[in-house]
């Protein structure tokens, strides 16, 4: 029995509260601001990823539901696009104050459906809602320009307009905020919607739907449709040329599909895809500040994030010294169900997640790498894996190009800043790497040279709200949050007037 874990935890969901947590959501499609059943009345089991038992059922979308969603977020277009700016920011400003005053309640849903601590649960509760404030100010800020022509015999005007119906696919491993990032610009543009859950993580999505009904957002606005097949759903949607666009976050690989079945259409795209983020750690840098940062941006959601720190470059006066510390502190971690007290690490989402880290740890440790921290399952129901530190990782480890989506932070290290640099870069992903150094000098030059959309420079955590998330390279185009986030839903368009 693993010392960090309680061989006597409850496994079952047996407490009144998760029940009751669990049965106040409406389980069902969301189109047309109606609540019903899929076409044909099938439904698929969401599960418990501590437990590996069934929580609830919720309705499976057809086409044909699809079709329905698409219907209704065209009809309500006009109308929605419309209305006034600041009444779109006030339903957004509502939804904001009533997440936060539901967070634990929407906490503890999400942790019973995906897996992480509460305490991690609050933060993305937290985190979601702030887009809602966000974007409630920036509704009104939606702006044209006015100018005179350089030969003066016209005027030029440019006016933002929404895009029009969209359609959303969001991830499993954050399913408030992602749905939060891209329904509230949508919203504060002036675009309706259709989205579609991860078929792991629906319930926080469909409790989030609630909300923004509750908030006064008019029927056929936002229409949701989990499904066990996301293929299913989405190609005749992608098909219908009245879609016009479509924002999408999960892997690099579904992304290009995606983007390839968009084409027909010419549907604008914002593409949030894979990460292989490098963790760089110079030798003047703070060492328990680079340790902290480390376990942030490698731990959070128990790794399984696009932005989770998936390689560790350190620079070779410190690197015993911080993978020593770094291994402590993961060796000391609890690793438990995501509801119980003090717990650090829950589980993976799934059987097949867990299988995956497992194979891509093995790989390097037969070929060289050695265990540090971790490395194993533990013996507790659910899909765990002890939190792990590999040292001196060779080249052709395949941790070091695939995104492990898990707890494992494999270290290498360097002996120059242009060595740290070219091996940073040395992927096909681009979206966000970690520097630790405090000489302000190396920390421009290496910010500067590296090809990411992101940098956290001395911090592991860089998701704000205020600022534009995305990435460059295969981990796709377009930004969510910021001033840029609202872009992503409007049009310009240009009228050229005669000059007075």
């Amino acid at each position: 029995m693993d010392p960090h874990m309680d061989p006597d935890r409850n496994t079952e969901m047996d407490t009144e509260r998760e029940r009751a947590i669990v049965e106040s959501v409406r389980n069902g499609l969301y189109i047309d601001g109606e609540w019903q059943a899929a076409t044909g009345g099938g439904t698929f089991d969401v599960e418990d990823p501590s437990t590996e038992e069934t929580l609830c059922r919720v309705a499976d979308a057809t086409a044909e539901d699809a079709v329905a969603a698409l219907n209704a977020a065209c009809a309500a277009q006009d109308e929605w696009a419309r209305t006034p700016p600041r009444d779109r920011g006030e339903i957004l400003r509502r939804a904001f104050e009533m997440i936060m005053a539901r967070r634990e309640d929407l906490a503890l849903l999400m942790t019973l459906e995906m897996g992480k601590p509460l305490v991690e649960s609050r933060a993305e509760i937290t985190y979601a809602a702030e887009f809602f404030r966000w974007f409630a100010e920036e509704a009104v800020r939606v702006a044209g320009r006015y100018s005179i022509a350089p030969t003066g015999d016209s005027r030029l005007l440019t006016m933002k307009q929404p895009v029009g119906p969209c359609l959303l696919i969001t991830p499993w491993n954050f399913p408030l905020a992602m749905g939060a990032r891209k329904i509230g610009p949508a919203i504060a543009a002036g675009c309706t919607m259709v989205m579609k859950p991860a078929q792991a993580t629906p319930l926080s999505t469909l409790a989030l739907t609630e909300i923004l009904a509750e908030a006064g957002l008019p029927p056929g606005v936002l229409n949701v449709i989990p499904s066990s097949s996301a293929s299913r759903v989405t190609a005749p949607l992608l098909r219908d040329p009245r879609l016009r666009k479509l924002s999408f976050t999960g892997s690099t690989e579904v992304g290009r599909k995606l983007m390839a079945q968009a084409s027909s259409n010419l549907l604008r795209l914002s593409l949030e895809l894979g990460g292989n983020a490098p963790f760089l750690v110079f030798a003047d840098a703070d060492l328990e500040a680079a340790v902290h940062g480390a376990l942030i941006a490698k731990l959070r959601n128990m790794g399984q994030s696009c932005v989770a720190a998936n390689r560790f470059y350190v620079e070779e006066p410190i690197a015993e010294a911080f993978t020593d510390l770094l291994a402590d502190k993961m060796a000391a971690l609890k690793v438990d169900r995501g509801t119980e007290e003090g717990t650090d690490v829950g589980p993976l989402v799934s059987a097949e997640q867990r299988a995956k880290v497992v194979e891509l740890v093995e790989d390097a440790v037969a070929k060289g790498a050695k265990v540090m921290a971790g490395g194993r399952i533990p013996q507790i129901t659910g899909y765990f894996y002890q939190p792990t530190v590999l040292s001196e990782v060779p080249d052709n480890a395949r941790l070091l190009r695939e995104e492990v989506f898990g707890p494992v932070a494999p270290i290498r290290a360097f002996k120059t800043e242009e060595q740290a640099i070219a091996e940073a870069n040395d992927t096909e992903y681009g979206l966000v790497a970690y520097v630790y150094t405090r000489d302000i000098e190396r920390a421009l030059r290496v910010t500067e040279a590296l090809r990411t959309g992101m940098v956290g420079l001395n911090r592991g955590l860089v998701s704000n709200p205020a600022g534009p998330f995305g990435g460059v390279k295969q981990s796709g185009f377009g930004r969510e949050g910021g001033s840029e986030g609202i872009e992503e839903y409007l049009d310009i368009k240009y009228v050229s007037i005669e000059a007075p």
